[in-house]
């Protein structure tokens, strides 16, 4: 496809990080490496620029509790930004509040519109306490969603969601990994020995430390034999979690080069959180050749292969996560083995063949095509389809190929599965 121009309206930005500004700023990335052109609308303060794209800022407020995630205001002189830079298509990343404005002004300009649904809104108001908002998020977020031309999903768990709400025009798009980012030869014996002096099996969480991770899961682990544990990241539940682990390693917020050689310094990485869409901590882990240890609900389920690359526990049980983590901790050549696999499994699913596949979807619907019946490339296999029915897509997930039963009528090309 020529040069096109998108207008990427975002929820979180810079200088906040979180997964969805990370994802934003790889897809900007991309889109400046392909010759697009984009223009970013986010709450302040951020940027004036990023990857030679301009940024708008408009006023916002944080999310109780999440300072981190600014969700940004609908300013008035949306529209008039948007008929200025005359976009080809609007991306949506995550969608709430300014989302829902960038939905309408796309249907006031008559701009096709994509939305990429990426948190667990339902979830994280659950986690905070809100009982009984199920009922209204839900139907909301049906409503958002349903105004743009095509919703991207980024696991089969979170799709199957989606469409038991009634979440029309779906379709999987999953994230890349820098694989040389992180990579198993950031490996430092250093600071292994500040974490583990006596040899123990450094075993590590990296991310949020909040209620929706569940982090005090984590004290589950303190007393396990031969076990140290490395806590990277902060949040507001950060001091409970210090008491609860006084021998615990904790590192606070890393980036760069530091949070690769966290990453690579571990012998087993545990995930928490039960309601992630899609869990880019747990790829990063498998990229840096570290078996890993995730509750086998939401985005994990199409990472994570039991007796592969890691274990599975089941969400809510203690004694599953312990028994996963010390059956790890107690086998190194089995340590090994998964970690292996990991890397490979993880290695090519770059953010360059996702974003082929995006533009691929970002097409479709430009040319004003069914949005998923996207036109498959024509070096790429017949076996690497996905389709919008559950199964098939749960398929793809796991094993990359589509199976008895896994066919429909709209189909369209996974870029992920072609980089995997």
């Amino acid at each position: 496809m020529g040069n096109v121009r998108i207008a990427v309206i975002t929820e979180s930005f810079l200088p906040r990080v979180n997964g969805v500004t990370n994802s934003v700023c790889r897809v900007l990335e991309q889109l400046a490496a392909r010759g697009h052109e984009a223009l970013v609308i986010a709450a302040k303060p951020g940027p004036e620029q990023y990857a030679g794209h301009e940024v708008a800022s408009v006023g916002g407020f944080a999310l109780p509790g999440y300072r981190s995630f600014v969700v940004g205001l609908p300013m008035a002189r949306l529209v008039g930004k948007l008929r200025e830079f005359q976009p080809d298509v609007i991306y949506l990343a995550s969608p709430i509040s300014l989302g829902w404005a960038g939905a309408a002004a796309a249907r006031k300009l008559d701009v096709p519109c994509v939305a990429v649904f990426q948190t667990d809104v339902a979830g994280f108001a659950k986690r905070y306490g809100l009982r009984g908002t199920d009922k209204v998020i839900w139907p909301w977020l049906r409503k958002l969603h349903s105004q743009a031309d095509l919703t991207l999903v980024p696991s089969t768990a979170t799709l199957k969601t989606l469409e038991e709400h009634g979440f029309p025009r779906l379709a999987l798009w999953r994230r890349g990994v820098d694989a040389e980012r992180f990579h198993p030869r950031y490996r430092d014996e250093m600071l292994r020995h500040e974490v583990a002096p006596n040899r123990e099996t450094v075993v590590g969480y990296v991310g949020r430390l909040a209620p929706e991770k569940r982090v005090g899961m984590l004290a589950d682990l303190s007393g396990l034999p031969g076990v140290r544990l490395l806590v990277v990241g902060d949040g507001p539940a950060e001091d409970r979690l210090r008491a609860a682990l006084p021998n615990a390693t904790f590192t606070g917020f890393l980036d760069g080069h530091e949070l690769s050689r966290a990453y690579a310094s571990l012998d087993v990485f545990v995930h928490t959180g039960a309601d992630e869409t899609f869990c880019q901590s747990v790829q990063e882990a498998m990229a840096s050749g570290v078996p890993v240890v995730a509750p086998a609900a939401g985005g994990p389920l199409d990472l994570v292969t039991p007796g592969r690359t890691g274990v599975l526990y089941d969400p809510d049980s203690v004694s599953e996560l312990r028994a996963a983590v010390m059956r790890l901790s107690a086998n190194r050549e089995l340590r090994t083995l998964y970690g292996n696999n990991a890397r490979a499994e993880v290695e090519t699913r770059t953010w360059s063949a996702v974003s082929d596949q995006l533009m691929r979807y970002l097409d479709g619907v430009i040319s004003g095509r069914s949005p998923v019946a996207v036109m498959p490339d024509a070096a790429t296999s017949e076996g690497n389809m996905i389709t919008t029915s559950v199964e098939a897509n749960a398929l793809a997930g796991k094993i990359g190929t589509a199976g008895p039963g896994a066919t429909a009528t709209a189909t369209a090309q996974s870029g992920f599965e072609t980089a995997a």
